[in-house]
């Protein structure tokens, strides 16, 4: 629904909901389900963000240690997601394979599927034997691969929106079109939320605003560490049946979609757009590690992200009064190099589907942390504040779980999963991940 003239004013909710991404609304979602009211704003249309602009990828594999068991919790979550929602999400539990460039992949690859293993997850590490066994058509350069049967991949844009008509379906309020103008608070604690209609009451406020997040923490005075990464994304004409799998080739990631379409997502050197903005400039010093041990990947770009982000901090202006009403229209633009430079890397790996074009092509914004880990849980200098953000793209396939555990950690004070590396207090105390190579 869209968000009501002033006779909202006062509404109460025992959660609010700032984000209607798959992981605020998944958050909405369990919330609901566990018998709070739940209000759930966003700027813009439901699942019109990242969360529809991404792979499709659910996977459990080249995770970080810490995030493994929420990645198990929500592999097993995917799985019966079309029927839990009562929506066809085109859910493929086909596998994941990463393929190897060299022995110094391979050597990362063990510690990897050592991790998995140690959860409970079938991660493995394939010789190059093997992987012509498991995927004989693919003609690309390897020295192996590591494997994960039990991951899968689903429509971005349908999962997002199952996710959206089963909150809605369990009685959640989802309000589209609704900016949060400010926070509010008392003695210390968040009490509720400014809009452009007017004022909302709530117990507990989860920022589940993606990109946006840093700027919203600031108006409870807190300092995330966040930047932005402009990812491109393509889509080819159909093919034949190609594979199951989702797949990481030196370059090139991709998944062939239920219609015979390949999903094609740029893996190689400057195709990590990163996009300057004052938070990102604000904590340079905590992103250098993992920017280094990724420099082949990025490319810095000064434009209108760092304007509009400027402008949102100088009183008095349009975009200080309403900071995320102006951006609702805001539309990355897919880079036409990063899209005929994946066709490419298609072509030579499948040169029998050499016929195959781009149907499509679009962009969204990746929001990273300095350890490439999420944000989650209850902020202590501002109770009543919960971060869900910072998943460094892996929100989609992780975002079932997360909204699952930080519904639970609402209800009851706690939460199954451990949690602890991704409080926000990480950063002030120093305790963050080791820097890690994204692909």
């Amino acid at each position: 629904m869209a968000c009501p003239a002033s006779a909202s004013h006062g509404t109460a909710a025992d959660v609010i909901v700032i984000g209607g991404g798959i992981v605020g609304l998944a958050t909405a979602y369990y919330a609901r389900r566990r018998g709070m009211r739940v209000i759930l704003l966003e700027k813009g249309r439901l699942g019109g963000e990242q969360s529809s602009r991404n792979w499709g990828f659910v996977r459990q594999q080249g995770r970080d240690p810490a995030e493994l068991p929420m990645a198990a919790l929500s592999n097993r979550i995917w799985c019966g997601i079309s029927e839990e929602l009562g929506t066809d999400v085109e859910w493929v539990q086909g596998g994941n394979l990463a393929l190897a460039r060299d022995a110094d992949d391979l050597d990362r690859y063990v510690e990897g599927a050592r991790a998995a293993r140690a959860v409970g997850i079938d991660t493995r590490v394939l010789t190059a034997d093997e992987v012509r066994t498991l995927f004989p058509d693919i003609n690309a350069p390897f020295a192996g691969g590591l494997y994960t049967p039990s991951d899968g991949q689903a429509d971005p844009l349908k999962a997002t929106l199952a996710f959206a008509k089963g909150a809605r379906d369990v009685g959640a309020e989802l309000r589209e079109h609704c900016a949060v103008n400010a926070i509010l608070t008392h003695n210390g604690r968040v009490t509720g939320v400014v809009t452009d209609a007017g004022e909302l009451r709530a117990v507990a406020i989860v920022c589940a605003a993606g990109s946006h997040s840093s700027f919203l923490g600031r108006m409870v005075g807190l300092r995330l560490p966040q930047r932005s990464m402009r990812s491109t994304v393509a889509i080819t004409t159909p093919v034949p049946p190609l594979t199951k799998l989702g797949v990481w080739a030196p370059g090139l990631g991709f998944r062939q979609t239920r219609d015979g379409s390949i999903v094609l997502g740029r893996a190689s050197a400057g195709t990590a757009e990163h996009d300057l903005t004052l938070e990102s400039l604000r904590h340079l010093k905590l992103f250098l590690p993992v920017f280094l041990r990724n420099r082949d990947l990025f490319r810095l770009r000064v434009g209108r992200p760092l304007v509009r982000d400027v402008l949102r901090h100088v009183p008095g202006t349009a975009a200080a009064r309403r900071p995320f009403s102006h951006l609702v229209n805001v539309e990355p633009v897919a880079n036409p190099h990063t899209v005929q430079g994946s066709l490419a890397t298609f072509h030579r790996y499948f040169p029998q589907h050499a016929n195959a074009g781009i149907a499509r092509s679009w962009a969204g914004m990746i929001d990273a942390t300095p350890d490439l880990l999420p944000v989650l849980g209850e902020v202590q200098a501002a109770p009543g504040f919960f971060f869900a953000t910072g998943f460094s793209g892996h929100g989609f396939g992780l975002g079932p779980a997360a909204g699952h555990c930080l519904a639970e950690l609402i209800a009851t004070g706690r939460s199954a999963l451990e949690i602890r590396p991704m409080r926000y207090e990480r950063f002030a105390e120093g305790d963050m991940s080791t820097a890690r190579k994204i692909l």
